[in-house]
């Protein structure tokens, strides 16, 4: 609804008093208990409802607009041809994961938790923490032998991948829970045969700085525009890409980091900035750390590293690309109209996909999503998640 969007992305004052009028609610423009209890279905995309006499997973599918099978899938130990009066089930809304707000940290983490709340069946952990200490997570969908990995706003400016890989996630459930296809694929053979890694935001402070979530009297943020004053021809706080210290998490990894040392200084970035400061050393950054010792801990088939923007796919480093990529490149391709290329020499070293090539020689893309000026906006969702599904189907089954 119009005015939950309002709300969550943050323009209170109004918002609050409208939703308040429409829920019948005091009308004091304050967030308190009521209004909370009021917003939180809502915001989390299920309600906990209590049975009824004549309650029937069928009627209560129709009245919430979700499927009995959704019902079932969130509620594993329900016994649906007995429904206990009195009992609590959790009941799932249409949709969970926003798709037209500035997709903030705190957004994720309840997005992250109401999912595996209405599909038990994903796993929920954490690789690691931000340099303010957030927690880091990934999400598993599927219990094959085969794993792939995707990752998302390693760019802080770039937070737009992290809702491409939350929505995509939510519609895969989706399609695996009321067995129907996803991009021509059977959910379940999908869930059998892969095990899909997802960590949809890496560069959790960073984003938060981006797009307003950081408090703006924090020391964090005070020191980031001290880092930002150095560079005056960057936009603060739009032109941010580093983690919330300065430091580019994309040029951290142990993948000929030197030559991207020697280029990036020679450009002026010797020292902590918004962006291409790629750190004193090697995996110095906790996040950088955090999704080098994941990926080895998991010895992924293949990965793909969502950025934005120029609708291209990267997918080669050096020497080392295995033989196969080219042809998994022209498929992402194909299904998507990005187009296949070198990645620029100045920012051909130290990357996450160039070092995942050059420690497993096994496939491992960059994908530039949508196209612009970083960051995209949001209202670009719908197109870049229409071309990128194929890629993140195909992915798994390449």
């Amino acid at each position: 609804m119009e005015i939950l969007m309002e709300f969550l992305d943050l323009k209170l004052g109004n918002a609050v008093i409208r939703f308040q009028r429409e829920f019948e609610l005091s009308q004091d423009g304050i967030v308190g208990p009521k209004t909370w209890n009021a917003l939180a279905p809502y915001i989390n995309g299920y309600i906990v409802y209590t049975i009824e006499k004549g309650d029937t997973l069928y009627k209560l599918a129709n009245r919430y607009s979700t499927t009995t099978n959704a019902i079932i899938t969130a509620n594993p130990n329900i016994n649906s041809n007995n429904l206990l009066i009195g009992s609590k089930i959790i009941i799932p809304f249409s949709s969970v994961v926003f798709t037209d707000i500035s997709y903030t940290s705190t957004i994720l983490y309840k997005n992250v938790e109401s999912l595996k709340t209405i599909y038990p069946f994903l796993e929920i952990g954490t690789i690691g923490r931000t340099v303010i200490g957030n927690e880091i997570p990934f999400i598993r969908f599927g219990n094959g032998s085969k794993k792939i990995f995707y990752n998302a706003s390693i760019h802080a400016n770039e937070w737009i991948t992290t809702p491409l890989l939350m929505k995509f996630l939510e519609i895969l459930c989706k399609a695996y829970v009321n067995n129907v296809t996803i991009f021509g694929y059977e959910p379940a053979n999908l869930f059998n045969d892969v095990s899909l890694y997802i960590v949809p935001m890496v560069n959790i402070d960073g984003v938060d700085l981006v797009t307003g979530n950081l408090s703006t009297t924090s020391n964090f943020y005070t020191n980031a525009e001290k880092i930002s004053s150095n560079f005056p021809d960057i936009p603060f706080t739009s032109g941010w890409k580093a983690n919330i210290v300065g430091v580019d998490l994309n040029l951290q990894f142990p993948a000929d980091w030197d030559r991207a040392k020697e280029i990036k200084y020679a450009q002026g970035f010797d020292k902590p900035a918004p962006r291409d400061f790629v750190g004193y050393g090697p995996l110095t950054a906790p996040e950088a750390i955090a999704l080098y010792n994941f990926t080895i801990e998991n010895n992924f088939s293949l990965v793909i590293s969502y950025h934005t923007q120029g609708e291209v796919i990267y997918w080669q480093y050096q020497d080392y690309t295995p033989e196969e990529s080219f042809n998994i490149a022209q498929n992402f391709s194909r299904v998507s109209g990005y187009t296949l290329e070198d990645t620029p020499y100045e920012s051909s070293f130290a990357g996450y996909k160039d070092w995942f090539i050059y420690k497993y020689r096994k496939p491992g893309f960059t994908i530039e999503a949508g196209s612009g000026t970083n960051p995209l906006p949001i209202s670009q969702f719908d197109t870049i998640y229409r071309d990128n599904l194929g890629i993140l189907v195909l992915g798994m089954v390449q």
